[in-house]
C-alpha cells in the first residue's frame, strides 16, 4: 500500500523533476527547521479544564483532540513540504515552520505568540524604543483560525508589524488597518457572508426569521452585521440569541428555543463556532424542532454535526462554505505521511513521549500513533475545503519572500547573515498577486482576497449527510431551486412571515416593534400603493386619479353618448318619431294653407313654428357623439331658441283670444294688425329676449376646452357633458320658456267658447299646460342627476314636451280637417279671423 501510494505522489511530480522529495518529509507533525521560519496558529485541542474554578494563572488543560484543528495543521506542514519541493518558489532556501496549539482559549495561545515575537532563537521579546531592525523568530504567522483569537493577539502581532494571515477568522472588524495593520486573510469577510445570507432570505420570501449566534467576536459580529443589513432589506429580526462558549451554554440554549418557539419564525440564521452550535442542535433535535436553518461558514460543513443521532430530524439546513479549489496532492500526501509514521513506529523502539498530556511542545503526543487507517482524518469534506485557505496563505508568504529577495526560478540571493524584516516582508505581501491551482489569489488594502462562497444544502442519506451545491455567492446570488430538497409537504418552500404579503393596492400598518407585522389597509379613491412595503397609500399627482385598491394612478377617460349607444338608439328613435310627426302637421298644413283653420293657426307664424319644432328636434342631436366646444355653443341655443318662436306664436294667438272674447267691440276693427303685425312684434320681442339670454349664457358659460382644463380631476372615468354653468344662466334661457308658456295658458284657461265656435283656447290651454308640466317635472329630477343621465333627461324631456305640443296643439286641428272637413269654415273660425260674435253667441257664452 506504502509502494502504491508512494508511486502515485511520483507520478503527480514527476513534471518537476524531484522525485526523491518523498524521502525528505519528516515524521515531525509541527515544527520543522528551515533558513527562514513560519509560525503556525491552530485549535488541536479542545479545553477540559473547568475555566471558572481557576484561581490560579496556571496551565490550562486541552487534552481532548479536535480532529478538525489537527487536520488544518497538518495540511500546513503539507504547504511547507511542498513549497520546499519546489524549487522555483524558493529555490536554495528552506522553509521552517513551528505549529502550536491555540485551544480557542486566549490564556493559550498568548504563549506561543510571545514565543514568535522573541528576538532571533534567544526566546525572549527584547523591549525596545524601535523595532525596526528587530528580528522575531518568525517572518510571518498563519492563523489563528477564529476571530476571537485573531482579536486576542492581532493588535500585539500587529504592533511588531508581523504579517499574520488567517485561514479562518471571517470578522469584518479586522479590516481595519488601524487597529490591526498587519492582518490579512485568505477567506471572505463575514460582510460577504451576511450579504449573501440576507439575499438568500429575500430570495424566498423570508422576512420573519430569529438570529442565533456564539458568544465570542465571530458570532457578535456577524449577528451585529446580519441584524443591520436584514433591517435595511426589510427583514425582521424577531429574536436574538448568544450561546455562551466560556460557561455551561445548556440553560441559555433551552431559553433560545423557547424564544424561537414563541415568535414563530420559519427561518433560524446561525452565527457560531462548531462546538456552540453542535451544543445547539443537540438541544433542536432532543425538542424535535423541525425548522429551516441557515449556516455560517464556521459550523455549516462540520462533520461533528452532521454525524449527530437524528440530525436529519430538524428540518433543512442550507449552508454557506468559501469557495475553495481542491488540492489534489493532499490525500496522496497524507497516506505516504502516515505510513511512514506507522512504518518508522514498527521499525523504532516507540518515542514514549514522556507524558501522553498535550503539551506547549508536543500539542499531539497521540500522533505517534497515526497510521494509514487514520486518512478519514483528512478526508473530511470541511478540512478539504479550508486545506486550499492553509495552502494559499503559505504559499502568499512564500511568493512574497520570493519577491522581496529578487529570487529566480534557480537562484535566491539570500546571505547567511541576512536579516528578513517582518515589516519589510509585510509590505511585499500587500501586493503578491498569484495563481494556485487555477484560482488567483491578491489582496485588498484591506487585507481581504478577492473570494466568495458556495450556498450548500445538507442531503439526508441512510448512511449519514452529505453536502449538495446549490449556488454560489461572488458579489451576487446564484441559486438552482430545483436542487433544494425541502423537508415540507409536496416539497414546497416553507414560509417565514410575520404578516402574509398584502394583497395589490394595499399598504401596511404597522402593529407592534416589528415592521414585519402589519395589517393590510386597502387604499382609497384618489390614492395608490406606490411599493409593496409601503406604510401609508400615496395621493395622485395632479390630474390623475385611480379607483379603490390601486397599485397607480391613471390619467381620466371621458364617455359620451355615442351614436351606437342603447341610450342613444332610443333618443333617435323617438326624435324620428317626433319628427315624423311635425313633418305630417306640416304636411297637412301645406295642402290646407288657404284654409279657414290654417289661417286662424297662425298661418305663416304657424309654418314658422312647425319648422322650428322642427329644427330643435333635430338640433337634439348635438347631444349626441363627442362633444366639442362649438357643438357646446350651439346646444343650448339652438334647444332654447325653436321652442321660443313656437311658444311667442302661441302667446300671439292667446292674446288675440283674450282681445276677442273680452272685448268683442274693441279688438274687430284692429284684428287685421293683431293677427299681421301684432303677432310679428310679439314673436320677434319674445325671440330678441330669448337671444339676448343665449348670448348672455354662451358669454358667461365656460368652453368646453376651459371647463376640462379646471376641472378636479376626482375620477377615472366621467361622462363628459356640455358645461352648463353658471346654474342661474341655464335655467333663465330655459325658463323663459316656461314663462311664455305660462302666460299662454294664463291667457286661455279661463276663456270662454263662443257658440258654434272652434275652442282656440282649449288646445292652448292643455298644451302650454302639458309644457309647463313636463318642465316643472324635470327640474328637481334633473338636480339629482349624474351627468350622463342628465343629459338623456333633457333630450327626453324636450322631445316629451314638444310631443305635447303637437299632440295638444296642432293634432286637434289635423283632427279637423280629415274627420270633420265640413267644419273647416269661415265661420266656424269667425270669431278668430274677423273677431265678431253675434248677439246669440254672446248670449250663449
Amino acid at each position: 500500500m506504502v509502494a502504491q501510494t508512494s508511486l502515485l505522489l511520483l507520478f503527480c511530480l514527476g513534471c518537476l523533476g524531484r522525485a526523491d522529495w518523498l524521502q525528505n518529509i519528516s515524521t515531525d507533525l509541527f515544527r520543522s527547521p528551515g533558513d527562514i521560519l513560519l509560525g503556525g496558529l491552530f485549535p488541536i485541542n479542545e479545553l477540559t479544564s473547568d475555566l471558572s474554578q481557576r484561581e490560579e494563572p496556571d496551565d490550562i488543560e486541552c487534552n481532548s483532540i479536535n480532529n478538525y484543528g489537527l487536520g488544518l495543521a497538518l495540511v500546513m506542514k503539507f504547504s511547507v513540504d511542498y513549497i520546499n519541493a519546489d524549487q522555483r518558489v524558493l529555490p536554495g532556501i528552506k522553509l521552517g515552520f513551528e505549529t502550536y496549539d491555540t485551544c480557542t482559549q486566549p490564556a493559550v495561545i498568548m504563549k506561543p505568540t510571545l514565543l514568535f515575537l522573541s528576538e532571533g532563537s534567544t526566546g525572549e521579546v527584547a523591549v525596545r524604543c524601535n523595532y525596526t531592525d528587530y528580528t522575531t523568530r518568525v517572518v510571518a504567522v498563519i492563523g489563528p483560525y477564529s476571530s476571537e483569537m485573531v482579536s486576542v493577539v492581532g493588535k500585539l502581532l500587529g504592533f511588531f508589524l508581523i504579517p499574520q494571515i488567517s485561514y479562518g477568522a471571517t470578522s469584518d472588524k479586522f479590516s481595519d488597518k488601524e487597529l490591526y495593520p498587519s492582518f490579512m486573510r485568505t477567506v471572505p469577510t463575514d460582510k460577504g457572508q451576511v450579504e449573501a445570507i440576507v439575499e438568500l432570505l429575500k430570495l424566498f420570501g423570508w422576512n420573519w426569521v430569529a438570529v442565533v449566534a456564539s458568544e465570542d467576536e465571530y458570532g457578535r459580529q456577524g449577528q451585529r452585521q446580519f441584524s443591520a443589513l436584514a433591517g435595511e432589506k426589510g427583514i425582521c429580526v424577531a429574536y436574538e440569541g448568544l450561546i455562551p462558549i466560556y460557561s455551561n451554554p445548556g440553560p441559555t440554549i433551552r431559553n433560545i428555543l423557547e424564544h424561537i418557539n414563541t415568535t414563530s419564525v420559519g427561518v433560524v440564521v446561525l452565527f457560531a463556532l462548531s462546538q456552540p452550535a453542535l451544543k445547539f442542535f443537540r438541544e433542536v433535535i432532543q425538542r424535535n424542532m423541525k425548522l429551516v436553518w441557515v449556516g455560517s461558514t464556521a459550523w455549516a460543513l462540520h462533520n461533528d454535526i452532521a454525524s449527530l443521532p437524528n440530525i436529519n430530524t430538524v428540518g433543512t439546513i442550507l449552508a454557506f462554505a468559501e469557495m475553495s479549489t481542491p488540492l489534489s496532492l493532499l490525500s496522496p500526501y497524507f497516506q505516504t505521511l502516515f505510513s511512514k509514521i506507522q512504518q518508522e513506529r514498527q521499525e523504532q523502539h516507540p518515542l514514549d513521549p514522556s507524558s501522553s498530556i498535550p503539551s506547549m511542545g508536543n500539542p499531539c503526543p497521540s500522533c505517534w500513533h497515526l497510521s494509514p487507517d487514520n486518512m478519514s482524518l483528512v478526508e473530511d469534506t470541511l478540512l478539504k475545503r479550508t486545506a486550499f485557505s492553509v495552502y494559499a496563505a503559505v504559499h502568499s508568504v512564500a511568493q512574497a519572500l520570493h519577491d522581496m529577495l529578487g529570487c529566480n526560478t534557480t537562484f535566491c540571493p539570500l546571505e547567511s547573515d541576512q536579516k528578513i524584516y517582518p515589516w519589510q516582508l509585510l509590505e511585499v505581501l500587500k501586493k503578491v498577486s498569484l495563481n494556485i491551482t487555477g484560482t488567483h489569489i491578491e489582496f485588498d488594502e484591506m487585507g481581504n482576497p478577492s473570494m466568495g462562497y458556495d450556498v450548500m444544502v445538507w442531503i439526508w442519506q441512510e448512511h449519514g449527510v452529505t453536502f449538495r451545491q446549490i449556488g454560489n455567492f461572488l458579489g451576487n446570488l446564484s441559486i438552482d431551486k430545483t436542487l433544494i430538497e425541502w423537508h415540507t409537504v409536496s416539497n414546497k418552500v416553507p414560509m417565514s412571515n410575520c404578516s402574509a404579503d398584502c394583497k395589490t393596492g394595499e399598504v401596511r400598518r404597522v402593529k407592534g416593534f416589528h415592521s414585519c407585522c402589519f395589517d393590510c389597509i386597502p387604499c382609497l379613491e384618489g390614492t395608490f400603493q406606490n411599493n409593496t412595503d409601503d406604510i401609508q397609500c400615496t395621493n395622485c399627482p395632479e390630474g390623475q386619479w385611480s379607483t379603490p385598491r390601486s397599485n397607480h394612478c391613471v390619467d381620466p377617460t371621458y364617455t359620451y353618448l355615442a351614436w351606437d349607444s342603447h341610450e342613444s338608439l332610443g333618443l333617435v328613435l323617438a326624435g324620428v318619431v317626433v319628427l315624423i310627426c311635425e313633418v305630417v302637421v306640416t304636411v297637412l298644413f301645406l295642402r290646407h294653407w288657404d284654409t279657414p283653420v290654417v289661417k286662424a293657426t297662425g298661418g305663416p307664424l304657424c309654418a314658422l313654428s312647425l319648422l322650428c319644432l322642427m329644427g330643435c328636434c333635430a338640433s337634439l342631436v348635438l347631444f349626441l357623439g363627442p362633444p366639442g366646444d362649438v357643438m357646446c355653443r350651439l346646444q343650448l341655443p339652438f334647444n332654447a331658441m325653436f321652442p321660443t318662436v313656437t311658444l311667442s306664436t302661441i302667446l300671439a294667438i292667446s292674446l288675440q283670444i283674450v282681445c276677442v272674447t273680452e272685448f268683442p267691440e274693441k279688438t274687430s276693427p284692429h284684428l287685421q294688425t293683431l293677427r299681421g303685425p301684432g303677432s310679428c312684434l310679439v314673436v320677434l320681442a319674445c325671440c330678441g329676449v330669448q337671444a339676448g339670454l343665449c348670448g348672455w349664457f354662451v358669454q358667461v358659460a365656460p368652453s368646453l376646452t376651459t371647463f376640462r382644463s379646471e376641472l378636479r380631476v376626482e375620477f377615472v372615468e366621467r361622462f363628459l357633458s356640455c358645461p352648463v354653468t353658471p346654474l342661474l344662466s341655464f335655467g333663465i334661457v330655459l325658463g323663459f320658456n316656461g314663462l311664455l308658456a305660462l302666460i299662454s295658458f294664463m291667457c286661455t284657461f279661463m276663456a270662454l267658447k263662443p257658440a258654434g265656435q272652434y275652442n282656440m283656447a282649449r288646445d292652448i290651454t292643455i298644451s302650454t299646460l302639458a309644457y309647463c308640466v313636463v318642465w316643472v317635472i324635470f327640474v328637481p329630477i334633473y338636480t339629482g342627476l349624474d351627468d350622463r343621465k342628465k343629459s338623456i333627461a333633457h333630450v327626453t324631456v324636450t322631445l316629451i314636451s314638444h310631443m305635447g305640443l303637437v299632440a295638444a296643439y296642432f293634432f286637434p286641428k289635423c283632427h279637423l280637417l280629415m274627420k270633420t272637413p265640413e267644419l273647416n269654415t269661415a265661420d266656424h273660425f269667425r270669431a278668430y279671423l274677423e273677431g265678431k260674435i253675434t248677439a246669440q253667441e254672446e248670449q250663449a257664452q
